[in-house]
């Protein structure tokens, strides 16, 4: 942690370390308790985008460090602890870690505070459990002895225009037989707020458990203070890295709007070109509780949305249940043939 974010984490009732609450929304001593309110620059505006154009350059550079990362030795992860909250393991993958001085990276404009605590994310973790069907009975207790890792992971957000040409092929009933037909046409549509992950560690499943929830209206301007207490990753790509790598969701995007804007059912194929525009974007943070456990000698993840409590999770399968289940559908479903076999007959 550098001078500048070690001064601002200082009480000033005591000079003890704070750490932010997301209770209390506020830094918090852990010292003499007293609480107090973040300060960040009033005139700053969390919720600015910045415009890009692909053909022309690019005047974004990247910030030197005076960070140290952890550097995780098993998923490549790169986080950094800022105030009294430190670890050995990985907030991704819970991968041993080592220290080493951070390369330049991109600062964040804004991001969204934990609103939900480390208690309350144990607790809808483990009422994610109770609501698996076939999970072993064990289960509970594995999550409940979880590792719990909150962090900042960084995220984009993309608004675009795109002017589109199409070519969808479909099949149709003719006769007897079916066969195959084409149609063209244009269509616009525009992105806003197309959010995005700016890591390759944010998984599916941690992205899934953040997509539903963000709301750019709660920003806050970056500041470190909010970071106190938790690990963070910081931006690394640029703009046009992000938009490459985020390139083939979109693409899904776009080929649903066209199926959307055709009418057309029994779609095969379908291929277009895309004028894009407008491209504008924001670097921000957001929050996300991970916890971590073993089970059979196999690790898996819990992750709950630090801004709404939404949770997801990997979890194994209890092949007796499964068996049980298997079977009881089975039954139901001689049982209900035989009764309507005995109606017919009637």
């Amino acid at each position: 942690m550098n001078r500048v974010a070690q001064t601002e984490l200082q009480c000033p009732d005591c000079a003890g370390q704070c750490a932010y609450s997301a209770v209390r929304q506020a830094l918090v001593c852990e010292s003499c308790g007293s609480a107090h309110e973040v300060r960040h620059d009033p005139d700053a505006d969390p919720g600015r985008e910045f415009h890009y154009h692909p053909d022309l350059p690019h005047t974004e550079q990247s910030l030197p460090s005076r960070d140290l990362i952890h550097k995780c030795q098993t998923c490549g992860g790169e986080i950094i602890f800022t105030g009294p909250v430190l670890s050995e393991r990985c907030a991704y993958c819970d991968g041993p870690v080592v220290l080493e001085a951070e390369e330049a990276s991109y600062e964040a404009i804004g991001l969204i505070p934990f609103r939900i605590t480390e208690r309350d994310a144990q607790s809808r973790a483990l009422r994610w459990v109770r609501e698996r069907i076939a999970a072993p009975g064990d289960l509970s207790d594995k999550v409940g002895a979880a590792r719990v890792a909150g962090l900042y992971a960084p995220f984009w957000t993309f608004d675009s225009k795109e002017a589109i040409d199409y070519l969808v092929k479909y099949r149709v009933k003719s006769g007897d037989n079916w066969v195959t037909r084409s149609k063209s046409g244009a269509m616009t549509t525009e992105f806003d707020d197309l959010l995005m992950p700016a890591s390759h560690h944010v998984t599916p499943l941690i992205r899934d458990g953040i997509l539903h929830d963000f709301d750019p209206d709660k920003l806050r301007p970056y500041t470190p203070a909010y970071l106190a207490g938790f690990a963070a990753e910081r931006h690394h790509q640029s703009v046009k890295e992000g938009l490459a790598a985020n390139a083939s969701d979109k693409d899904l995007l776009i080929r649903n709007r066209i199926k959307t804007h055709t009418r057309l059912r029994r779609i095969t194929s379908v291929s277009y070109k895309t004028d894009t525009t407008g491209i504008r974007y924001r670097r921000i943070l957001l929050p996300v509780w991970i916890l971590h456990y073993v089970y059979d000698d196999k690790p898996m993840k819990v992750v709950v949305c630090g801004m709404q409590g939404r949770t997801f999770g990997e979890r194994p399968f209890s092949m007796g249940k499964l068996f049980g289940f298997s079977a009881a559908l089975s039954s139901l479903a001689i049982g209900l043939g035989w009764a309507w076999g005995a109606t017919g007959f009637l």
